[in-house]
């Protein structure tokens, strides 16, 4: 299978550089994963299109200020991203310009130094203090580069979901920065239930794909946990005849894993591509992905591909928001 299958023209004006006015005020394109019919709603109305019994489980990952200026002894500045949090291994970055073993930089008034160079412009790191605190002092918001824009106040709190709670992802869970408190309320009065799930989201998930064909692609791993709780409700979800509605390809990737292997925490390398056999998942509301990227690929597994290029297809026509600011799918 060859990742050129899985392209589509993007017109550069429907990338969203900057998030809605206001938060939850997107569309919604609802896609019928059986038939292919599409119709077009709004994000604030999802509600009436999920039932009472249903299960929506989120990720609570919490997004760092990753962006990191650094600069060496003689004055030269290095940018630093701090990556996802994984655990037992030392702090690992991005770097743009030239680093070494060895080197020390400065954070601000915090020593850090290059203990190992990784390849692939990846370093790992070690400090005076955590980076993730280092991040929470001097940082900045890790916006995608395609925004072509430095990260401003507003950043802060729209590139963060309203329930963000466990720290340490360098990017954006982006389906969710949709979703509000009172959608959730709404929801939840419906009869919806909610569930949640921790999946520290990598820069990896977004790099292109450098193999030509799909599956010699090595996924990056990023770290998870899912509760014992959140099983529990999955299980009383298919019991009761429900659906599990997963919001976002990271929680779809979560659930899928630990239905494959049946391990609740630890790290996830787990490639979903067309051909999948989805165990776990009945739902999925997602972002309109970048062409050839594994998130386009994850929504095609799950959509169908021919389904999925109608509907983008429609959503270019339609002028939808695309990417991580952008509008939103239900796919059913």
């Amino acid at each position: 299978m060859l990742v050129s299958k899985f392209d589509y023209e993007l017109p550069e004006e429907l990338i969203a550089e900057r998030p809605p006015e206001v938060r939850g005020n997107a569309r919604l394109l609802r896609l019928d994963r059986q038939n292919g019919k599409i119709k077009d709603d709004s994000y604030a109305d999802l509600a009436e299109f999920l039932n009472s019994g249903d299960l929506l489980v989120l990720n609570d990952t919490k997004v760092m200020r990753a962006r990191l200026i650094a600069r060496l002894p003689d004055g030269r500045k290095r940018e630093l991203v701090v990556l996802e949090k994984h655990k037992g291994e030392l702090e690992r970055v991005m770097y743009r310009g030239k680093l070494h073993k060895g080197d020390k930089l400065m954070v601000g008034d915090t020593s850090v130094w290059v203990r190992e160079i990784l390849g692939n412009g990846v370093a790992e790191v070690s400090g005076m203090m955590s980076l993730v605190e280092l991040t929470e002092q001097t940082g900045n918001v890790p916006l995608p580069p395609y925004m072509r824009r430095e990260a401003d106040a507003v950043d802060i709190d729209r590139y963060q979901t309203v329930w963000a709670r466990r720290m340490g992802s360098a990017a954006a869970p982006t389906a969710s920065l949709n979703m509000t408190v009172d959608l959730l309320g709404r929801l939840r009065k419906k009869g919806v239930r909610i569930a949640y799930l921790t999946l520290h989201v990598g820069l990896g998930t977004f790099l292109p794909m450098r193999n030509e064909k799909v599956e010699e692609h090595n996924m990056h791993s990023e770290w998870f946990d899912l509760p014992e709780k959140t099983i529990a409700e999955i299980r009383r979800t298919r019991v009761e005849g429900g659906r599990v509605i997963a919001l976002g390809t990271t929680v779809a990737r979560t659930l899928e894993y630990w239905g494959k292997t049946g391990k609740v925490q630890g790290e996830n390398d787990l490639f979903i591509y067309p051909g999948f056999d989805f165990t776990i998942v009945n739902g999925l509301i997602t972002n309109f992905h970048a062409p050839k990227s594994t998130v386009l690929m994850l929504a095609a597994a799950f959509a169908g591909w021919d389904n999925l290029k109608k509907a983008y297809t429609h959503a270019v026509r339609k002028k939808y928001a695309f990417l991580s600011y952008g509008d939103s799918m239900l796919v059913c």
